[in-house]
């Protein structure tokens, strides 16, 4: 088992039978059949209390599908509560949100409000493209396209151009070295690898039209279907589409800067020597990136410091939770 991934077990864990961040909830929630120590009863108790009724609003009116189920989930190591918890009660301050953006990259100059949203404020959650450029067929929010765990819109500094912020959270996932161009739909013959095919089909024209990520010869077995490279591959793919066809969308931009979230501990993500390269994570992401200025990893704790002071109460709950 991953090493960070068990240190947080212990930690949730450890939470939930001495502290009161749960609301009282003693853990042994169901999850995948059985019952686990470190899920909770009810899940909306995974959530930082002053945010859980909004959350719950929000993922309605915007039509938002949860992780995992219908509610929010009550598995402590979930990335989409991780970053509820640490982005959903600044979404409507302007000030915090721009100083938060320009302590990754100081760059900008104001945020706009998140246009695709039922009540638009400075950043929005699981946000697709108004339309599918991506050949994907679908544009339900939080499954079955692709979509961006958080996403702020933003105008960048000098040329005043306005720019997407899509925004990846990573908490515990490590991945092994599945390959995402060779699998099978359920119920067709193994070895068929019709739904790897249909993932070729869907992103190698497009990745070779790319002004930010190398074309290959060949796809199949490439950098491009390995998590989390995979994820990494369609959000570029996204931002581009959305800046070419700004004509259909409501998010209309002429730049984009893609913001990794991962946890400096989480060393089984970082620092594993994946199959395509041999190297660890950023180095092989950054190799198939024509500009590296448009990609950024930062450490949530970081990326939340600016704003630190200004949001005591929920950095104190941040750090007891998570950092």
């Amino acid at each position: 088992m991953s090493k960070y991934k068990n240190s947080q077990y212990v930690r949730q864990e450890a939470l939930i039978k001495s502290s009161d961040i749960f609301s009282g909830d003693k853990g042994n929630g169901y999850f995948k059949g059985a019952t686990r120590a470190f899920v909770l009863r009810d899940g909306m108790n995974n959530l930082y209390e002053p945010i859980r009724e909004g959350v719950v609003q929000y993922f309605k009116d915007n039509n938002i599908s949860w992780w995992g189920g219908n509610t929010p989930s009550g598995h402590t190591l979930s990335s989409q509560i991780a970053c509820l918890n640490h982005l959903f009660a600044i979404m409507s301050d302007k000030e915090a949100v721009l100083a938060m953006l320009n302590g990754v990259r100081d760059e900008f100059v104001d945020v706009l409000p998140v246009k695709c949203d039922a009540e638009p404020q400075y950043i929005g959650f699981e946000v697709v493209s108004a339309e599918d450029h991506l050949n994907e067929k679908s544009s339900t929010r939080g499954s079955n396209c692709t979509s961006v765990d958080a996403f702020i819109y933003a105008v960048h500094r000098g040329d005043e151009k306005r720019w997407l912020i899509p925004i990846e959270w990573k908490y515990t996932e490590n991945y092994s070295n599945e390959d995402k161009s060779n699998e099978d739909r359920p119920n067709e013959d193994k070895g068929s690898n019709g739904k790897g095919q249909e993932r070729v089909r869907r992103y190698s024209a497009l990745t070779d039209a790319s002004s930010q990520l190398k074309s290959l010869g060949n796809y199949y077995g490439s950098i491009y279907y390995q998590e989390p490279f995979y994820q990494l591959m369609r959000q570029t793919l996204w931002a581009e589409n959305i800046i070419k066809h700004s004509e259909e969308e409501k998010l209309v931009a002429e730049g984009y800067l893609h913001i990794h979230v991962i946890p400096n501990d989480n060393k089984d993500l970082l620092d594993k020597k994946y199959r395509v390269s041999g190297k660890g994570m950023e180095e092989t992401w950054r190799s198939m990136l024509k500009d590296q200025s448009k990609y950024v990893i930062v450490d949530p704790q970081r990326l939340f410091a600016p704003i630190a002071d200004k949001y005591l109460q929920l950095s104190s709950y941040l750090e007891k939770r998570y950092w």
